[in-house]
């Protein structure tokens, strides 16, 4: 099954062109485009975004408009574009005069119908970009964000508000057992509110978000009186949800995190990141790659800390690998067991850091793909 695409549904004139005061362009001479149309065009479509032409041209190849006229510095504009990247999946044009009512003319969605078909677009992240409120009213017809350039709106900020959105996750999870909510913001400054009713468990999932370098807060409450293990269970499972849908589909990140250039350890031929606590050791190695799984080496030399349980580390290592589809391997070893688990989350924390950093604007796979659905 294909994956739904990232579109913008883009006007002509008045958006790419600046439209002269006859709304005609039928010569080289009126052919200008709007300041800051390829830069943000090209930053979209590094993003991931296909391009679609939609415009009303009135009286298309008519006596009072020749299409002769239209087609030369139409052949232009595309050829600029496509000089610097732009390329249209499809240039849809509609020849009607407003009086004529014709389904196909904007607002109309006839032009665009077949984009509509369930499945063929991502209708959360895809939009329509023009200069009129039939622009506008196109974007409401279809279900999509509108945007309208003018005074004050231009298309470096249209790109803004496309790309450079917050990477955040706000979410509940609620069990029998449990009851969580979630807030997660992966480009604020590191903080974190955490309340489990385990306060160990509290502590290391501070380090674990501050030295991710990310905005954490998380609220639990679970059937401590019963055991531990749903709540730290349930709490890697939420907090894997919220980093997954915080990075959404991954665009961009660095994906492998292991420090090799400040920390390099081999273990068993990879680079790992390794941090010390005192006398332990943990070294991690973490690929979001969209593949769920989850390796661990270490023993710890006490049954609990601090209220969690020793054997409730790894296990919720493994939940949050399995919830966020990443690959984490995990080596500890030490001689106190508080060491050694402060040093599995802040080695994690710092291998995310990595991972989850801005990069570049593509996605970090040779296929053009993370696996598991994690598409551009």
């Amino acid at each position: 099954m294909s994956t739904p695409a990232k579109i913008l549904f883009v006007d002509r004139d008045g958006t790419l062109i600046v439209e002269p005061p006859d709304q005609q362009i039928d010569s080289y001479a009126k052919l200008r485009l709007v300041p800051g149309t390829i830069s943000a065009l090209r930053r979209c479509v590094e993003a991931g975004y296909e391009l679609v032409m939609v415009s009303n041209q009135d009286g298309l190849g008519s006596a009072s408009f020749p299409e002769a006229d239209f087609d030369g510095p139409q052949a232009l504009l595309l050829d600029i574009l496509a000089g610097e990247g732009i390329v249209f999946r499809e240039v849809l044009i509609d020849r009607h005069f407003a009086h004529e009512h014709a389904p196909t003319r904007k607002p109309g969605v006839g032009m665009v119908r077949h984009y509509l078909v369930d499945g063929v677009i991502d209708r959360a992240r895809s939009a329509v970009i023009g200069d009129r409120d039939s622009d506008l009213e196109l974007a409401a017809n279809m279900g999509l964000r509108g945007f309208r350039i003018g005074e004050s709106l231009g298309w470096p900020q249209i790109a803004s508000a496309l790309l450079d959105a917050p990477r955040s996750a706000q979410l509940e999870r609620k069990t029998r057992e449990t009851s969580i909510s979630v807030a997660i913001d992966l480009d604020a400054a590191p903080r974190a509110r955490i309340s489990t009713g385990i306060g160990f468990f509290d502590h290391m999932l501070e380090q674990l978000a501050v030295h991710g370098g990310f905005a954490l807060e998380l609220r639990c409450a679970g059937d401590l009186a019963v055991d531990e293990h749903h709540s730290v269970e349930d709490c890697a499972l939420a907090l894997g949800q919220a980093l997954r849908s915080a990075l959404g589909e991954r665009r961009g990140i660095a994906r492998y995190g292991f420090d090799p250039s400040d920390l390099p350890q081999r273990e068993a031929g990879a680079i790992a990141f390794a941090l010390p606590m005192d006398e332990s050791r943990a070294d991690v190695v973490l690929d979001l790659s969209g593949r769920a799984g989850f390796v661990f080496s270490g023993s710890f030399p006490r049954e609990a800390v601090g209220g969690l349980p020793c054997e409730l580390v790894p296990h919720f290592f493994h939940s949050l690998a399995d919830a966020l589809a990443a690959t984490l391997h995990l080596r500890v070893v030490g001689s106190n067991a508080h060491h050694m688990i402060e040093a599995c989350f802040k080695a994690t924390g710092r291998a995310l850091r990595q991972a989850i950093r801005i990069e570049s604007a593509q996605i970090p796979s040779s296929k053009g793909m993370l696996a598991g659905g994690v598409t551009a």
